[in-house]
């Protein structure tokens, strides 16, 4: 009986299929799309199987639209393709979107959608935002071409809007749709959908009944794949060689790792490569990336349902990848129902610009893709270039113009690089200090002759401070290292430079003294005599100290805000402490500062120059200065004090808690002292002022009593005491099972913490990508660039998926010669 049901079904579509491609088959593309302007015909970035919409032409399955009120009817489609769209709709579920106010009706009495009517139907209820209608997905991709009959299509193309039937009880609009009748349409496209997915029910199947052995053997074969696949993405390896022949001595690392494989078993052995079907081998590049863009799948399902209901962040970012293409790298953080601050990679796609408008909407496209509503977004968190931060027509104020609850921040850590780098580019001496550190590292690590050399002298001198026994032996100490060169994007590197070349100072010297005698050419020899006396300088070695102080001050600053768990108020009070820290070396630091650079001249005999005499600029006469002042002057007040104000001042502008209201306002969730500095007032006034949506009216108020008893019964709980951070009071309410009681303190913590702090995570990816996507990989298309970089980056949640899964899902995706 399901046969002859799916049977009547494709008969239809076949008669219908053979009108359409008559009228079609000299129609020109423009005169195709003039069924719907929405037909989506570029490339998108997901699954990498291939169907044809229109005849002749080839797109991705990824593009077809989700929003019911955009779709084209299946209908439309040519009959050869419309299983593989069946198949992909299933597999993507229902379009559910969660808003947070649906439309009201235009009726006399008005009434909306509800979502909870999403977990009464979950399994065909439908939504589209566009036209505000309800629609049943089964119905839609077993629907035939209408003929007229009244009502027929109300829940495929037209749409359903009359609210007021669905609250009705027996006579239920919904229920009336799915009534338990042979007859009923919706019920028979039930069942096919059933048998669709239903390999083993397949005509040809039945017809030729495959032994269980098998199916073993067609199940191991596919194991193999699914495992050496895992295998290489894991590792950002490719998977495929230059020939892959049999006769070639390296077949590449996805059917080499096969062979080893086969080698140690020899059940494997028999089932694949030669051993294996003719037509079902499963190591095919199309195989490989199918089975690739599985394990994607089901890694951006499992964050889709980390996420569930909660509001997220966006935090986003753009760069070239090897073959010149622009890439934007879009990372979720959110808090899961741990109380854990997660930031999850998400997907990466390739965008032909980087103004806001385009990357708005491909950003769209992938959330709405994933049933994530714009209007859950709580935190935008970009970088500071024109096109993300712009007040007017950048990509933050695009997303609050439909969200004005998304709240963009700048991210810290490239803040504190704009602060720290416009600061010493302030200060000339600084300045120069900088260049000619750049310079002296260039020429002492210019060749590998002269950075062999520098190891072997500083070997030569760790050898003999152990046999003095001025240094502890251990597992990971006295480590050879290198003189670092300064990064331009990364101000950690200003500091491990500055830290090498202290450690490397008298390696260094002797370097360049060699180069100055051994060397031939006269520009190495002239380099290395100016490179000496920039290291014998008492203001280089001065300012080498000083900054190594400073930025030793920022340099933990610099890498908290690298942490995925790091929440805003924490790392907001991370900058007071900095701006503590620094001010406190300007104002005792100037005695010790230059008792340490006196000391290390006369380790190292380098002249120390007499603070009482005049300062001469430039190495010229003094009557030419305007301004006679002492060495001890111009070291202390025009380098030491002008170098730390100048910080001081950066910080103070960029990290601004005045012009951050909202951080001011959660300082008041910041419990010390036994929750004395809790302040209820500002807390409410958080809530009305940058969460009024997220609360109701009511809630408000009992949000204000919520706080009077969490206050007397906070300190009273073993588990809530001594917590210094917003994180470890979300985790001990989650883990206590607080957050019931005190839910709504629990969700304004939760809203806070999903604020960004930086763009680490982003970055992090874009060396992933440099990883994966090689000179020799510069090919690599899109699709199967984001499949390889979600599972490398993600490798925690991919790991935990059973092959027998994979094996699931890859049966599932489409007909199969083989039953697995």
């Amino acid at each position: 009986m399901k046969n002859k049901r799916i049977d009547s079904f494709f008969k239809s579509d076949k008669r219908e299929a053979t009108r359409e491609d008559e009228n079609r088959t000299n129609s020109t593309l423009p005169d195709i799309l003039k069924h719907d302007t929405n037909v989506p015909i570029v490339q998108s970035e997901e699954p990498p199987f291939k169907v044809q919409k229109i005849i002749g032409e080839e797109f991705h399955i990824n593009s077809l639209e989700r929003d019911p009120g955009k779709r084209i009817q299946i209908w439309e489609y040519p009959m050869s393709q419309r299983d593989e769209i069946r198949r992909a709709y299933l597999k993507w579920g229902p379009y559910q979107i969660q808003l947070e106010n649906y439309p009201y009706s235009k009726e006399k009495h008005p009434r909306r959608f509800q979502s909870s009517w999403f977990k009464m139907f979950p399994s065909w209820l439908e939504y589209s935002p566009t036209n505000d209608g309800a629609y049943c997905l089964t119905c839609y991709l077993f629907s035939s071409k209408p003929y007229g009959c009244f009502g027929s299509d109300v829940f495929t193309k037209q749409g359903f809007r009359s609210w007021r039937k669905v609250n009705a009880g027996k006579r239920c609009a919904f229920l009336n749709h799915i009534r338990d009748s042979p007859c009923s349409p919706h019920n028979n496209a039930m069942k096919a959908c059933e048998d669709l997915l239903n390999q083993s029910m397949h005509i040809n199947n039945i017809i030729n009944i495959q032994s269980s052995e098998q199916v073993c053997k067609n199940r191991l074969r596919l194991k193999t794949s699914i495992d050496t696949i895992r295998w290489l993405a894991f590792q950002a390896c490719a998977f495929r060689g230059h020939e892959e022949t049999p006769e070639s001595s390296n077949r590449g690392n996805f059917l080499e790792m096969i062979k080893l494989l086969a080698s140690y078993n020899d059940k494997v052995a028999q089932v694949v490569l030669e051993n294996a079907l003719y037509n079902a081998k499963y190591t095919s590049h199309h195989i490989q990336k199918e089975i690739l863009h599985i394990f994607s799948r089901k890694v951006r399902s499992h964050i889709r349902e980390e996420i569930g209901d909660s509001k997220f962040c966006i935090i986003v970012d753009e760069a070239r990848d090897e073959s010149k293409k622009e890439q934007m790298a879009i990372v979720l953080r959110f808090v899961d129902k741990d109380g854990n601050i997660k930031e999850r990679f998400f997907d990466i796609v390739h965008v032909k610009d980087t103004t806001a408008a385009t990357l708005k909407k491909e950003l769209s496209v992938v959330l709405s893709r994933h049933n994530l509503d714009v209007s859950n977004i709580r935190g935008q968190g970009y970088d500071g270039a024109s096109n993300m931060r712009g007040e007017w027509n950048g990509l933050q104020a695009l997303f609050l113009n439909d969200n004005p609850y998304a709240y963009y921040v700048h991210c810290f850590a490239h803040r504190l690089q704009l602060a720290l780098v416009a600061a010493s580019r302030e200060v000339i001496p600084v300045h120069q200090f900088f260049s000619n550190l750049a310079f002296i590292v260039n020429v002492v690590c210019s060749s590998s002759k002269h950075h062999d050399e520098l190891q072997a002298i500083e070997l030569d001198g760790i050898t003999q401070l152990l046999e003095m026994g001025e240094l502890e032996t251990g597992k990971g100490k006295n480590q050879i290292s290198t003189l670092k060169r300064v990064g331009d994007t990364r101000w950690s590197s200003h500091f491990y430079s500055i830290c090498s070349m202290m450690k490397l100072y008298n390696a260094s010297c002797l370097v360049l003294r060699k180069i100055i005698v051994d060397e031939s050419t006269y520009s190495q020899r002239g380099d290395a005599d100016a490179a000496l006396n920039m290291l014998s300088s008492f203001e280089f070695i001065l300012i080498l100290h000083m900054m190594k102080e400073i930025m030793g001050i920022t340099n933990g600053l610099c890498q908290a805000l690298q942490k995925q768990s790091q929440d805003i108020l924490n790392a907001m009070q991370l900058v007071c402490s900095t701006k503590i820290l620094i001010q406190k070396l300007r104002d005792d630091g100037w005695k010790n500062l230059l008792k340490g650079v006196v000391f290390f001249c006369e380790q190292h005999d380098i002249d120390i120059l007499d603070f009482n005499s005049t300062y001469v600029a430039r190495h010229g006469r003094s009557r030419h200065q305007k301004d006679h002042v002492t060495m001890e002057h111009h070291f202390r007040v025009n380098i030491f004090l002008v170098t730390v104000d100048k910080q001081l001042q950066e910080l103070n502008d960029r990290f601004n808690e005045q012009t951050m209201e909202l951080l001011t306002l959660s300082n008041a969730l910041v419990h010390k002292d036994a929750y004395k500095a809790f302040n209820i007032e500002d807390i409410c006034t958080l809530v009305n002022k940058y969460y009024p949506l997220d609360f109701s009216e009511q809630e408000k108020i009992s949000l204000k009593f919520q706080l009077q008893h969490f206050l007397i019964d906070a300190p009273n709980h073993p588990d809530l005491k001594n917590l210094s951070t917003m994180l470890e009071l979300c985790q001990s309410l989650a883990r206590t099972g607080k957050s019931r009681t005190f839910y709504l303190i629990d969700r304004l913590i939760r809203l806070i913490l999903t604020l960004p702090v930086s763009t680490a995570t982003t970055e992090r990816s874009f060396s992933a990508m440099k990883i994966i996507k090689t000179r020799l990989r510069n090919k690599m298309e899109d699709e199967f660039l984001a499949d390889n970089m979600i599972i490398y980056i993600e490798k925690e949640i991919a790991e935990n998926f059973s092959s027998d899964s994979i094996i699931d899902e890859f049966r599932d995706l489409k007909e199969r010669r083989a039953i697995f």
